[in-house]
């Protein structure tokens, strides 16, 4: 299928911020660049909504952060932190997230969906066959699902120019090396990876 993008499509765009947050962290130790992200995947098309999904703690570290999304023209969508008695914590956005773009799909030409996770394989299908959408996915290709990839019509590898997505967290530039171009059709051998830390917060500010 090919891929058509021009300036009247209808974009709505979905940030699993978690996902990327852990993944830029554990990979390159740097911050996620969501400003320049969500320039790129729109591509001068018509924005329609860009909602952010966030995780928030008791020690509030992330009113810097969703003060600097409002400024990009992000909204953003908070949900606590569960901790349960027993220790264990739970934060997961994926049903609103899911709930959200099928919901406005009607009003959209394609939705963007900033996740590497195979569990929106379904939601791509979804929107795919039975309310006709263009469905993209941008993210880091090393920690990306296979499944997520394929399924998709279009997938923009955040590692293709790490530098131009992340900022450094401490003042030193972000190096890394080229990856392989992956898109739709094209199988992968990466195992298909979440970030394991949920209960980390992004207190870090976004430049």
């Amino acid at each position: 299928m090919s891929v058509i993008k021009h300036n009247k499509q209808r974009v709505g765009i979905f940030i699993d911020t978690q996902n990327l947050y852990h993944t830029a962290k554990n990979l390159y130790h740097a911050r996620v660049n969501f400003a320049q992200i969500v320039k790129d995947a729109l591509l001068d098309r018509s924005l329609i909504r860009a909602v952010a999904y966030v995780i928030t703690t008791e020690a509030g570290d992330e009113k810097a952060f969703f003060e600097a999304l409002t400024k990009m023209g992000i909204e953003a969508k908070t949900k606590d932190l569960q901790i349960f008695a027993g220790g264990s914590k739970k934060a997961d956005w994926d049903v609103g997230m899911a709930i959200d773009a099928v919901k406005l799909s009607p009003k959209l030409d394609a939705v963007v969906l900033v996740t590497g996770d195979g569990d929106f394989v379904p939601l791509v299908e979804y929107l795919q066959m039975h309310e006709g959408c263009q469905v993209e996915v941008v993210s880091f290709g090393k920690s990306t699902s296979s499944k997520l990839i394929e399924a998709a019509d279009d997938f923009i590898d955040l590692d293709q120019n790490p530098k131009k997505y992340l900022l450094s967290t401490g003042g030193s530039p972000v190096y890394a090396g080229r990856t392989g171009n992956r898109g739709r059709g094209q199988r992968s051998e990466r195992s298909e990876r979440r970030p394991r830390n949920p209960s980390d917060t992004i207190s870090e500010k976004i430049g």
